[in-house]
């Protein structure tokens, strides 16, 4: 939920404005398609890698106790003072979350946030605070930390469409990818090959890393419930635009035709409008005409499962468990997009599943579903997970992976993806081990 349209390092054409979110200047419905187009896809050879981690932040000692509003504040100003690589944001329900800077390599971007993490344990720990890894809390409620304009106005638009926003804005946590578009060419690292990989291989990414089966401490039925709250909130929102032309304008259109989450005030409470497209809003005018800045800040109020913004943001991982579970997720990706040969062996591999999605766009089709649902125990999502695992580890070590992230990715399949399992698995096995009762450790392990 990042605030402002950021370069990510990609490759740009400098004649592109990239940054409009100060822009007081009205926008028509072409000006908007075509700033949308420009800035959306910067296409060049794949070079740079990126990551956000998202951590839910409990009581170190006792993690099924709610943490007071109070002691969060002290630990996030404790954090102020703390240099990192990464940027440090905090989420409306106080989750923290790190965006680490584009990096030139796996290694590089691996460096950076491991070594953030740990400066930011310590801080933490002073404080009795610790992280845990999960896609949505398994013990509390949702409730929101943050107060300010901008998450009231995304509370009252959310709570149209049931509770399912609040649960994401407040309980939810992620390990998002970000890599580069792609080149302008056809073949496995082209832009419009890469865009479409992305959306059909999510699936797989969704069932091998689910990890939030809990909610109240009891078992939802899903796998990851956190896919399903994004489902939950609905298309016009969290949804992917169709997948059968020009990513460009496919994406421009979708912008356009998306509901206005808020219209941003200078004092007083955001208007929140029903039904009201940024669309409908250049052509009417009302209220007020939109600028370059609300087209910025509208487009920070769609969470579709990839999300275009120059590079290409994979959003539909779940947090996970453990100190460095984030790391194979993101190792996992970086190979199947960068390295040629994993990326035409994913692409072969998912072509399948593109049918059982059917022509409705993602997440809101079976294919989805089924992986939110039941991960890996779909057979063919199993399938698909191991011949994507098999070819991200033989290309790991030719985009220069160091043996410890070999050794974790290889770990990880060994104990969930050839056993048709996930980390959701293991939460559900210690909650029927323990007969109900909440041990942090358990849930964090």
């Amino acid at each position: 939920m990042s605030d402002s349209i950021s370069d990510s390092g990609d490759c740009t054409d400098g004649s592109v404005r990239t940054d409009f979110s100060d822009d007081r200047t009205a926008v028509t419905e072409a000006e908007v398609e075509a700033l949308v187009k420009g800035i959306c896809f910067k296409t060049g050879p794949p070079r740079t890698l990126g990551v956000e981690v998202e951590w839910l932040v409990h009581e170190l000692r006792a993690p099924q106790l709610p943490v007071t509003p109070e002691r969060l504040d002290a630990a996030y100003a404790a954090l102020r003072t703390v240099p990192l690589g990464s940027a440090l944001t905090v989420e409306p329900g106080g989750q923290l979350e790190l965006s680490s800077p584009p990096a030139a390599s796996l290694t590089e971007c691996v460096g950076t946030v491991s070594a953030d993490l740990d400066a930011v344990r310590k801080v933490l720990a002073a404080q009795d605070l610790g992280l845990v890894g999960v896609g949505h809390d398994p013990w509390h409620t949702p409730r929101r930390f943050l107060r300010e304009p901008r998450y009231d106005a995304m509370e009252r638009c959310l709570d149209r469409t049931g509770t399912a926003g609040r649960h994401m804005m407040c309980s939810s946590a992620s390990v998002q990818v970000c890599v580069d578009a792609g080149h302008e060419e056809p073949g496995p690292l082209g832009h419009t090959r890469r865009w479409w990989l992305a959306h059909q291989l999510g699936p797989v990414l969704v069932a091998a890393f689910a990890n939030s089966p809990l909610v109240g401490h009891r078992p939802t039925g899903w796998v990851s419930t956190r896919q399903l709250l994004w489902m939950e909130i609905g298309a016009g929102r969290a949804g992917a635009p169709p997948l059968d032309g020009d990513p460009r304008t496919a994406w421009a259109r979708h912008v356009l035709d998306a509901p206005v989450m808020c219209v941003r005030r200078d004092g007083g409470p955001w208007e929140v409008p029903e039904g009201l497209t940024f669309r409908d809003w250049t052509r009417s005018g009302t209220p007020g005409p939109p600028t370059g800045a609300d087209l910025a800040y509208h487009l920070t109020t769609l969470f579709p499962p990839v999300r275009p913004r120059g590079h290409l943001e994979l959003r539909m991982i779940d947090a996970q468990p453990g100190d460095d579970g984030w790391i194979v997720p993101l190792a996992v990706t970086a190979a199947l997009f960068d390295d040629p040969e994993a990326a035409e062996t994913a692409y072969r591999t998912v072509k399948p599943l593109a049918e059982r999605a059917g022509s409705r766009p993602a997440p809101n089709n079976p294919l989805w579903l089924d992986a939110a649902r039941s991960g890996l125990r779909d057979p063919e999502l199993h399938e698909a997970a191991v011949a994507c695992f098999t070819a991200a580890l033989a290309a790991l070590p030719r985009i220069g992976a160091s043996s410890e992230v070999v050794d974790a990715v290889a770990a990880f399949r060994d104990r969930y993806v050839l056993r048709g399992r996930c980390p959701a698995d293991d939460l559900l096995d210690r909650l029927r081990g323990t007969a109900g009762r909440a041990h942090g450790k358990d849930i964090s392990a």
